[in-house]
């Protein structure tokens, strides 16, 4: 399995996520994609975003933009629950893979925290 199989996920939630905050066309999730590292060209995405709205995950138009058509993507309920879903697999997956990280940190961030009373707050404290 190549680093493409195995980020490919990571990619449709990505498109997913950004799809329920606006509308999505392809060279504007390309740049968006490239900037957190994943290079795709039209010929990867396109088969992606085809995919996701055959699966009922996205819908699309086509709008007219400077003289071009343009296809312009959006989220359905259906996507939106699928992004639910993986954002709940994500957030486990992160906590597992970071579990000794996360555990280190919230010790170390406790141990440099000063003492907290639970006594009354004296008068030039309020």
């Amino acid at each position: 399995m190549g680093e493409r199989d195995l980020l490919s996920g990571l990619v449709r939630l990505h498109i997913l996520h950004h799809a329920a905050h606006e509308p999505i066309f392809g060279q504007g999730i390309m740049d968006e994609l490239g900037h957190h590292g994943y290079k795709l060209s039209p010929g990867t995405l396109y088969p992606i975003l085809h995919g996701l709205e055959k699966s009922g995950y996205l819908t699309s138009t086509t709008e007219l933009v400077a003289g071009r058509q343009r296809r312009v993507y959006v989220i359905t309920d259906a996507g939106r629950e699928m992004l639910a879903l993986g954002k709940t697999k994500v957030w486990e997956l992160f906590r597992e893979l970071f579990e000794d990280e996360l555990r280190f940190s919230t010790r170390r961030e406790a141990d440099s925290m000063p003492p907290v009373s639970l006594g009354k707050a004296s008068p030039d404290k309020r």
